[in-house]
């Protein structure tokens, strides 16, 4: 009897899990749409965005601290600093270039991530490079290729540019995210987007806002957080091999909202580079989700 309600617990945990990862694609896929949406320049959507997020993350660590009666230190040092630092950064390319392309291309471009990530890890670190990552890997920069390529002459390169720039910046907090455990990384989240806020209101005017903006600013920011969150909640209940495949699914949920919306078709080169990138994303994901199941499987059978 204790096995079958372990076994249903573990079902429902699973089911809840896989519920939260996906709802948080979704909401993460609704970035390009907002920013698009919002006439402000790109400092004004980090600044709102950033405030908004920054305190609902907030609230979230302190509750998350006071559920779980975990007292530990919130403090950063210079490795959570570092985090904070370089996700900013990489936000501002991030917001930037759905400002300059089409939704689409950003969304391909950052599904790319993983792949540079274990790129930089084999560089920087010497982190083994499985053969099946360097082939998936092989094939999205081709499918880049082509999607950057189109850019030419068309005034969407530069967005591209700051695309792939995003996409390094965010391969590389991977990296640092894996190799400062100790580091609160939730909280260098929060703190990170808190620098925006800061950077923002000192470099813009963000109170120069339309009335229209200000809404979707907040409704930006709030988006924000609530992804970040649900991922958080989501990613502790399923196999990480699992909400890997599961947050892949912000690209198309990016794509499907910036047709819906904002009738953001990209040109053909683009769309049969972002197949070529999709393809391998999903492939290499549902890989790794299969070789997992079946060592589960294999598991609870011995």
């Amino acid at each position: 009897m204790t096995d079958v309600a372990a076994a249903k617990t573990e079902a429902t945990e699973r089911t809840l899990g896989i519920i939260l990862v996906s709802s948080s694609a979704a909401v993460f896929g609704l970035t390009g749409v907002l920013t698009k949406s919002i006439h402000a320049d790109p400092l004004t959507i980090t600044c709102w965005r950033g405030f908004v997020g920054s305190i609902l993350i907030s609230l979230y660590v302190l509750w998350r601290r006071h559920r779980s009666g975990n007292r530990g230190t919130l403090r950063l040092g210079w490795r959570g600093w570092l985090l904070a630092v370089e996700g900013a950064l990489a936000s501002i390319a991030f917001i930037s270039a759905f400002k300059f392309t089409f939704v689409a291309n950003v969304a391909v471009i950052y599904a790319t991530s993983p792949f540079i990530a274990a790129l930089l890890a084999w560089v920087l670190v010497r982190e083994p490079f499985r053969l099946q990552t360097m082939l998936a890997a092989a094939v999205s920069l081709c499918g880049v290729a082509i999607m950057v390529w189109s850019g030419f002459g068309t005034g969407n390169l530069f967005g591209d540019g700051l695309a792939l720039l995003m996409t390094a910046g965010s391969a590389l907090y991977m990296i640092m995210v894996r190799a400062f455990r100790d580091t609160p990384v939730v909280w260098a989240g929060a703190v990170s987007a808190f620098l925006l806020f800061i950077l923002g209101w000192f470099l813009t005017d963000p109170l120069a806002v339309s009335a229209r903006d200000a809404v979707l600013l907040v409704t930006f920011g709030a988006a924000f957080a609530l992804s970040s969150i649900l991922w958080t909640e989501g990613a502790r209940l399923i196999p990480a091999p699992e909400s890997g495949l599961l947050g892949s699914a912000e690209v198309p949920f990016a794509i499907l909202f910036a047709f819906l919306f904002l009738a953001d078709i990209p040109p053909v080169a683009s769309m049969i580079g972002g197949a070529i990138v999709l393809c391998a994303v999903f492939a290499h994901a549902g890989r790794d989700w299969l070789a997992a199941r079946t060592q589960q499987a294999a598991s609870n059978i011995s």
